[in-house]
């Protein structure tokens, strides 16, 4: 039951990169570049060989990228991994037996150490829901490969497509309704390296837009209420950059706008159908 990292990342020269991050165990690496093609390789690892699943797609968008690797994970337990998080040296260990005492949980999460989040979220092993998923960073997430799959990310959202970010809170939530257990364990697994982000430039309006559509994702009927609750709860984090009242108008915004998408593709469907 060794866990198998699925990374997502751009440009990279080849799959050497894997070893920067300390990956010592079986990965698919996506590298989202201006090159086609597949192959699979034994790689030498620090903790001897590993085997890597490198693919090199024209594709683009985050979301895709994920569920274009776990289509290619062969593993039994996968993790989802970013380029710029950096695992401890027994992250395998304690997967694995994260797993073990936790035999009938789905979906794993663990604590990934990172500027805005210092300590976890929970300081006991515990059961998650509807509100406690809304806290989980993507690459904290294990999961059993033939638990989800029947579950992929929306390809609307995250990093490089319509709405930039929330892709991970929109999946959990999808395990959820389909009665997967998601369990929080409160140990580290990783780091993630003190390095400008690629997506987050602020608390813009791109990032109201994309935080108000993520909520009607999540739910219809109570986006409104979502909304009204991060201008609320987050204000002292924007209220430099924004208004309460702009910041709202920015997510109904961004609300109508993904609905008017869902409404669009649902009539194309209905004509094709």
């Amino acid at each position: 039951m060794e866990p198998e990292v699925l990374l997502s990342a751009m440009y990279l020269d080849n799959e050497n990169y894997i070893d920067t991050l300390n990956i010592h165990t079986d990965c698919v690496v996506i590298n989202q570049c201006d090159r086609e093609g597949i192959r699979r390789v034994v790689h030498d690892s620090a903790k001897g060989e590993v085997n890597i699943t490198y693919v090199e797609t024209k594709d683009r968008g985050l979301s895709r990228s994920r569920n274009e690797a776990i289509g290619k994970a062969r593993g039994d337990i996968c993790i989802l991994c970013d380029n710029d998080v950096e695992y401890v040296e027994d992250y395998d260990r304690i997967i694995r037996e994260a797993f073990l005492r936790h035999r009938d949980a789905d979906i794993i999460v663990f604590f990934i150490k990172r500027p805005e989040r210092e300590h976890p979220v929970f300081e006991r092993s515990r059961r998650m829901g509807y509100l406690s998923v809304l806290k989980i960073f993507s690459p904290e997430i294990a999961f059993k490969r033939d638990s989800v799959r029947d579950v992929s990310f929306n390809e609307l959202f995250g990093a490089g497509a319509r709405f930039f970010m929330g892709e991970e809170n929109l999946f959990l939530y999808e395990c959820l309704r389909k009665h997967k257990k998601i369990v929080y364990v409160p140990e580290m697994i990783a780091k993630v390296r003190d390095e400008e982000s690629t997506w987050f430039k602020g608390y813009d309006s791109d990032f109201f837009i994309s935080r108000g559509a993520n909520y009607a994702a999540m739910s219809r009927i109570f986006s409104w209420a979502l909304i009204l609750q991060f201008a609320l709860r987050k204000r002292n984090l924007y209220s430099k950059n924004m208004k309460m009242s702009k910041a709202v108008s920015e997510m109904i915004k961004g609300r109508k706008e993904y609905l008017s998408v869902m409404r669009t593709r649902d009539n194309e469907d209905f004509s094709r159908g």
